[in-house]
């Protein structure tokens, strides 16, 4: 299972990125595709923090316009959403251990213990932060 991370679900919302063409293009894959593919929580609470922001968007996308993509892309059938659950607390541990992460990048550990816990094979992510956590393999798909 492949999950998306929030920056590449910004792209894909944001027109006037500059990623945006590719980023639209491999979340439209994934959502008519038949594989099953991911959207952890924290990323979804993130997107929405993101576009709507109006201090990096000018202008922001609208609270409507924002909810409704989250909305369309629930639409696809194969879509799987990650959520914190039973031994979270223990992989969440292992990983920041392991990773030695502190401050704002124990979000990318958490994001990385709910793929991890879910079996996700690959995170698509612009972000190279991710490779610090074994287990996770994190590929940016802007740059095929």
């Amino acid at each position: 299972m492949i999950a998306v991370d929030t920056n590449v679900l910004v792209y894909a919302h944001r027109s006037d990125s500059q990623w945006h063409d590719p980023a639209a293009a491999v979340l439209q894959q994934l959502a008519e595709g038949k594989a099953a593919w991911a959207l952890p929580w924290p990323c979804v609470h993130e997107f929405l923090a993101v576009v709507t922001h109006p201090k990096i968007y000018a202008p922001p996308s609208s609270l409507p316009q924002a909810l409704d993509q989250v909305e369309a892309w629930a639409e696809s059938p194969s879509l799987v959403w990650l959520t914190e659950g039973e031994g979270h607390w223990e992989t969440l541990r292992q990983s920041l251990l392991a990773s030695k992460v502190r401050g704002p990048q124990v979000h990318d550990a958490r994001i990385a213990t709910l793929c991890l816990r879910h079996g996700v094979r690959e995170l698509w992510t612009a972000d190279r932060d991710f490779s610090r956590f074994p287990g996770l393999r994190a590929r940016n798909p802007l740059l095929d």
